[in-house]
């Protein structure tokens, strides 16, 4: 399966970088060489961000938060949308609303006003209004429902954010970090790694590429959901371990998780990923930091 999918993402051309130039030195740990001024993305340190994510999402799917997929670029617009709906998470493929995670609030009033909107027209309330006002009340509804579409259902905070591109999405990015949410991110040879918990090292304008690492996150939050249906069936012997902090078994699950990832061999790639794993450390209690050790 591993090696099935290291052939893929090869084909993909997941490890080709940007050119030598435009490099970010903080990369330097991902890179496994250069080819005609271009760099070359160490296609194991991929595989080895890829396992220990899949671990992180599925753990804190199962703990019962969700997921909030970000793309806006036009290469991850169409897999971030398609992926999302299919395991029945958010997302934000056309822009990132500036305060949609830190002013969240004001965010679920402009989707109470789309609601408003589509009640209206759903109606034909709009016939009651001049052409003018019309015309400005349809514009209105398209607007909003292009930009919030994707978080229309979100009531509250994600458990983690899968950030495509953070060097663009770095709004998104650093209000998740500001509110102590764990970040995902595909990383290219231009980007800060440190800017997110955990780094998939990859091609992120590779749009193949980008629907293979997608597909995976979304498999991995699919399996989380499984787990999660899974413990509330349990019978209530388990009831005080569920009456603990959600934040707590979240965050414990998740370095679990995560530090059993480390070492998931690549069949038929010349090699296993060796590593001790990521743990989230949090000294006052509110931020899911994830640190890689690679």
């Amino acid at each position: 399966m591993a090696s099935e999918l290291v052939r893929e993402l090869v084909e993909a051309g997941v490890h080709f970088g940007h050119r030598v130039s435009r490099w970010n030195p903080k990369m330097a740990r991902y890179i496994f060489g250069k080819r005609e001024l271009i760099h070359v993305i160490d296609i194991r340190e991929t595989i080895k961000g890829l396992l220990r994510a899949k671990k992180l999402v599925s753990a804190i799917v199962s703990g019962g938060q969700d997921v909030l997929f970000v793309g806006t670029k036009r290469q991850a617009r169409e897999a971030i949308q398609k992926q999302a709906q299919r395991v029945g998470m958010h997302y934000v493929a056309e822009r990132w609303l500036g305060g949609t995670l830190t002013n969240f609030r004001t965010i679920r009033s402009r989707l109470q006003r789309l609601e408003e909107l589509e009640a209206a027209e759903q109606t034909g309330s709009f016939g009651d209004y001049s052409k003018k006002m019309k015309s400005t009340l349809q514009r209105e509804l398209r607007k909003i429902r292009r930009n919030l579409e994707g978080i229309r259902n979100m009531s509250r905070l994600p458990g983690a954010l899968i950030v495509v591109d953070v060097k663009r999405e770095y709004i998104a990015v650093r209000e998740a970090r500001k509110l102590g949410i764990p970040t995902i991110g595909v990383v290219d040879t231009d980007s800060d790694p440190d800017s997110v918990d955990l780094v998939i090292p990859g091609n992120d304008d590779a749009m193949r590429a980008l629907e293979l690492i997608i597909a995976q996150l979304a498999d991995a939050v699919d399996e989380g959901k499984r787990a999660r249906s899974a413990e509330s069936e349990e019978p209530a012997a388990g009831e005080s371990a569920r009456h603990a902090p959600r934040r707590g078994r979240r965050l414990a699950a998740a370095a679990d998780a995560v530090e059993t990832g480390g070492g998931d061999a690549l069949g038929g790639s010349g090699g296993s990923i060796d590593g001790d794993g990521s743990s989230l450390a949090s000294e006052s209690g509110t931020r899911g930091q994830v640190s890689n050790v690679v």
